[in-house]
């Protein structure tokens, strides 16, 4: 019978809500704001890991980019950490990614509503314009 999730996927798992924990309660870095763990990618052979974070409330790429360097720091220190909880052999080696893509996705559904918003101003603005198509046909379209 085949496993449902690979031994890879399970150690992922472990380790974005170890991290996740981890980081929240052990680490003090005035450089560590509210961080968020999108995903954790870990090689076949369990040695090392990709840890891809988000960065909430920080409005730059540079602020961003100074909590990964935290973050990248102290990934010994965190690996220590979940080593004397987990029950394995090997424990990868953490490496932190800044994931623009919650930032890329707010941006994108701005947009989206900034355009939705001035169509809608358009429509109005064609529809309250006199001699406009629609005014013209008692306000009914064909």
């Amino acid at each position: 019978m085949a496993r449902e999730f690979s031994r890879t996927q399970r150690v992922a798992d472990y380790l974005k809500r170890e991290l996740a924990s981890l980081i929240q309660l052990e680490l003090a870095d005035p450089r560590l704001g509210m961080i968020s763990i999108t995903d954790v990618e870990v090689s076949r052979d369990l040695a090392h890991a990709r840890v891809h974070v988000t960065v909430l409330g920080r409005d730059s790429a540079e602020e961003a980019a100074e909590t990964v360097t935290a973050l990248n720091n102290a990934a010994g220190h965190l690996r220590s950490l979940i080593a004397r909880q987990m029950r394995a052999r090997t424990i990868p080696r953490l490496k932190f990614f800044y994931d623009s893509s919650i930032a890329r996705g707010a941006y994108m559904h701005a947009l989206i509503e900034r355009a939705v918003a001035e169509d809608e101003e358009r429509r109005r603005r064609d529809e309250d314009r006199p001699g406009s198509r629609d005014a013209e046909q008692g306000g009914q379209s064909s």
